[in-house]
């Protein structure tokens, strides 16, 4: 197994088990597209939190990993031919560990670009767009005088959902009947607005309860336990029982969850 100590980025967040696959990340839409992948397949690995309060994403450790200065990333002491593979951008790290378990994508090779097709829908339009709708919704984008730039994100923000809505009109996943990398994409944007998880009051102000099929998916999604696991992983607030701020083992679900951690100090 290869020496993780010649990366830098393991001089800030030292591996504890370096022979696992390291995630830098937040419990954002971003980040939890590639914690939730890691718990459906079952893959050894160490999360490490990337604590943008600190900016920590602007040091030189992690800017040798990602120098776009974004999570997630990861590094894996068992990529290709045995040798480590750093890598960022959610959407490349949902295909490779999906190709690297062979689990989550399609195999023939049509109904594989059409599953591709969706992750990229994901990375190109609904990521940008839900984020700058959270701007101009949530943050400083309420003091600005003029609110033709926040309804552009509206509209479009709402084009984005019943283009997936109509998409699950008579599919019971992204792909069918086939769960994929397609809706662990998908999920933590639309489902968090679902359920009114991010950017505030962002899910009631954009009606999300009239979009039907795009609500029944997302409680199937959320009542996955690799999912429920996934979306607990390097999270500081909330309920206290559904934040797991280490993970080291699968065990820490059921003993090292934050509320028990407190009740042992």
């Amino acid at each position: 197994m290869a020496d993780l100590s010649a990366f830098a980025i393991t001089r800030r967040w030292p591996a504890k088990h370096p022979d696992r696959l390291q995630l830098y990340s937040l419990p954002t839409p971003n980040g939890v597209k590639v914690s939730i992948m890691l718990e459906e397949t079952g893959l050894p690995y160490e999360p490490h939190l990337v604590d943008f309060n600190n900016n920590d994403q602007t040091t030189a450790e992690f800017l040798s990993l990602n120098p776009n200065n974004k999570i997630p990333a990861i590094l894996d002491p068992d990529g290709p031919e045995g040798a480590p593979l750093p890598l960022f951008e959610s959407g490349a790290i949902l295909l490779y560990l999906a190709e690297k378990t062979g689990r989550l994508l399609p195999r023939a090779p049509a109904v594989r670009y059409q599953c591709l097709q969706w992750v990229f829908f994901q990375v190109g339009g609904i990521g940008p767009m839900f984020g700058q709708l959270g701007f101009f919704h949530k943050f400083a984008g309420r003091e600005w005088q003029d609110k033709r730039p926040r309804d552009r994100y509206v509209a479009e923000s709402r084009r984005l959902l019943k283009v997936v809505d109509q998409h699950l009109e008579s599919r019971e996943w992204m792909m069918g009947g086939e769960y994929s990398i397609a809706d662990m994409a998908i999920f933590p944007w639309y489902g968090g607005l679902a359920e009114s998880a991010i950017y505030g009051d962002a899910g009631t102000f954009l009606d999300v309860q009239s979009y039907k099929n795009l609500q029944r998916w997302t409680k199937a999604i959320a009542a996955r336990p690799a999912v429920k696991r996934g979306r607990m992983v390097n999270r500081t607030s909330g309920d206290p029982a559904g934040q797991l701020r280490e993970r080291h083992d699968a065990s820490d679900f059921d003993t090292n969850t934050q509320d028990k951690v407190e009740a042992k100090s």
